[in-house]
Parts: structure tokens; sequence; C-alpha cells
């Protein structure tokens, strides 16, 4: 069996405003503001305009510093903590992958430190490097300052690269050919050289 809770009414009296009747069980709806339809036009329209010119604002003033050429170390996956270069950059996505990625070629294995007194055929062996290929989220690569020129675009032209092994592999092998070369000129050092962590 239920009791009712009598309703009791408070009358504030305040110098400033006139007198009200207010109820503790259920407050007064929030007070807005009269306007025209002018007004929530003029309102409506001026939110949108302002959201579209900050987009364009925001997409001018972004500099796409992810550039093919651009070193970058990789943070995920099995290669996390390799140095590798961009080959191709895919701003908007693809069907397949609807984010940001890019294509790089990287270091899987580095060259030995080779020295004065090795011979022509140890130092053709320390100066060896192991390549892979692969498909990398912008979120998973950490740009650096440095760039390498070497030409990649012809090596693995697109993500079709990577459609069979017999590709993929046939990519790794011409990257590690110009890779090689690369190291062998003394070029680019920084590169080369295993990250220490």
């Amino acid at each position: 069996m239920y009791t009712s809770v009598p309703l009791i009414r408070i009358r504030v009296l305040s110098p400033f405003r006139p007198a009200k009747t207010l109820s503790p069980l259920c407050p007064p709806p929030p007070r807005r503001r009269r306007s025209s339809a002018a007004d929530e036009e003029e309102e409506r329209t001026g939110g949108e305009r302002g959201a579209a010119a900050a987009a364009s604002v925001s997409a001018s003033a972004m500099v796409k510093f992810l550039k093919p050429g651009k070193a970058v170390i990789l943070l995920q996956g099995r290669f996390a903590g390799r140095k590798a270069v961009i080959v191709r950059v895919f701003e908007e996505g693809t069907r397949e992958r609807p984010y940001g990625h890019c294509l790089v070629a990287g270091l899987a294995k580095y060259p030995k430190k080779v020295i004065r007194k090795d011979s022509a055929k140890k130092t053709a062996k320390k100066s060896r490097v192991k390549c892979f290929i692969k498909l990398v989220n912008f979120t998973h690569i950490m740009p650096t300052r440095y760039t390498l020129d070497v030409d990649l675009k012809d090596v693995a032209a697109g993500p079709d690269a990577l459609a069979t092994r017999d590709k993929k592999v046939a990519a790794c092998k011409a990257a590690k050919y110009r890779l090689e070369e690369r190291f062998k000129t003394g070029k680019n050092r920084w590169f080369f050289t295993k990250l220490r962590f």
C-alpha cells in the first residue's frame, strides 16, 4: 500500500525578481530564449559554414611529410624497430585497406661492420643485407628526419607487387640489390646501422 507525499509549495521572495512558487519535487523547466525563424536559420548555416571553414583550414595546414624516400622506423609487428624507406603512399587508403598506409622496403638484416684488413670476399659477405617489403599503417611507423634517395618505385610499383609469393620475392631481391649498392657507396650510414634498444 502506497502513501501519498504531500506537495509542499515554497514562496520565494526576492527584491530583484517577482515572487515565484517553486516545488522541491519537480524543478522548473529550463528557460529558453525566444528567437525568430531567421535567427535559427542564421545559427544553423553559420555553424555549418564554421565547420566547413575549420575543415578546409586544417586540411590546408596539414603538411604531407610521409613521401617516397623518407626513412621511417617500424613500431609494430615482426619488424618492429627496423628501419625502412617509404616506396609508395596511399593517403586515402584502398578498398582492402580503407585507412592511410604506405608500402615500405626495409632492412630485416643489417650489414656487418667492415674493417680495412678484411679481404674482398669477407667484405662482400659483411656487406649483405636482407630486405622485406610490407604494407604498413601510418600509425605503426615513426618518421625520421632522414631521406634515402634510392629509386625503389619500379621495384614495387604498388600493392599488386605483394599479390603473389613470386612477385614479393622478386621485389625483395631487387630492393636488396639497390640497398646493397647504396651501402657500398658509403652514403646514408645512419640508415644501415642497427638501432640499439
